[in-house]
Order: structure tokens, then C-alpha cells, then sequence
């Protein structure tokens, strides 16, 4: 099971892509937005394409959880908030949440990040994808 985390930059809008390469793959997709992400996927088409609901936010706690559970995650793309926050283990969204839990628990993470051209350059990014990486 893998959980794709989008977060709100534009490739976000050829998900669907992504999706179908990893079920091609073998894998069984999820797909978990930030809220910021959710302006730029299609997720009817994404929930569709998975079988799963597109989920950007945290459940109720009577509420049973509608995904299964993951045992992988790809973040795709990978914002300069959402790396930042996710370094400094911050879990103010459900995909935070998600990643948090998942560095965690030590299940595998491939993350892609897409800042822009001057974020990229701020020292926070830099040192928040150099913890992450050394954590796995």
C-alpha cells in the first residue's frame, strides 16, 4: 500500500500519472493532499483511478478510517512548508500527520521536493531535507 502525499505545487496536476506507474508497479495507491494541494489535483479522477477517497484532512475520532493502512509513502511534490514542518515534526495536517507517523514507525519515504528557485536557497530547506535524509 502506497500512500502518495501531494502537497500544493503544479505537479500536483499530473498526479494521475504518478498513480498509474505505481499501480503498473505493483503497488496499491492512496492518494493524501495537504490543503493547499487540493487546488491543484483532479480528485475525483485520482479517487477513480485508486478506489480510495482523496484525503486532505484528519477524520472524526467516532469516524472509522476509510484507508488502508500504508506500507510506503512518496511524497510528490514535496513543498518547502511541508518539508520544513515535517523536519521540525510538526503535524498541523493530516499528510504531516502521516509523514511524522511514518518516519516513526520507519516505513520507507521517498520525497520529492519542489521549491522554488529562491526557497530552495533559504538554510532552513537545506537543513530540513539534510535531517530527513539522515533520519531515512
Amino acid at each position: 500500500m502506497l500512500y502518495v502525499i501531494a502537497c500544493g505545487g503544479r505537479p500536483a496536476g499530473e498526479l494521475a500519472g504518478f498513480v498509474t506507474h505505481a499501480q503498473a508497479g505493483g503497488w496499491t495507491v492512496c492518494v493524501v493532499t495537504t490543503p493547499s494541494g487540493t487546488k491543484f489535483i483532479d480528485a475525483a479522477r485520482l479517487a477513480e483511478l485508486t478506489g480510495h477517497p482523496v484525503r486532505s484532512d484528519y477524520k472524526r475520532p467516532e469516524e472509522p478510517d476509510v484507508l488502508p493502512p500504508a506500507d510506503a509513502m512518496a511524497v510528490v511534490p514535496a513543498t518547502f512548508n511541508t518539508t520544513n514542518k515535517w523536519a521540525a515534526g510538526i503535524s498541523d495536517t493530516l499528510a504531516l500527520g502521516l509523514l511524522n507517523e511514518a518516519l516513526g514507525l520507519g516505513l520507507p519515504i521517498v520525497s520529492v521536493p519542489w521549491p522554488n528557485a529562491a526557497l530552495a536557497r533559504h538554510p532552513a530547506f537545506a537543513g530540513s531535507v539534510a535531517a530527513l535524509r539522515e533520519w531515512g
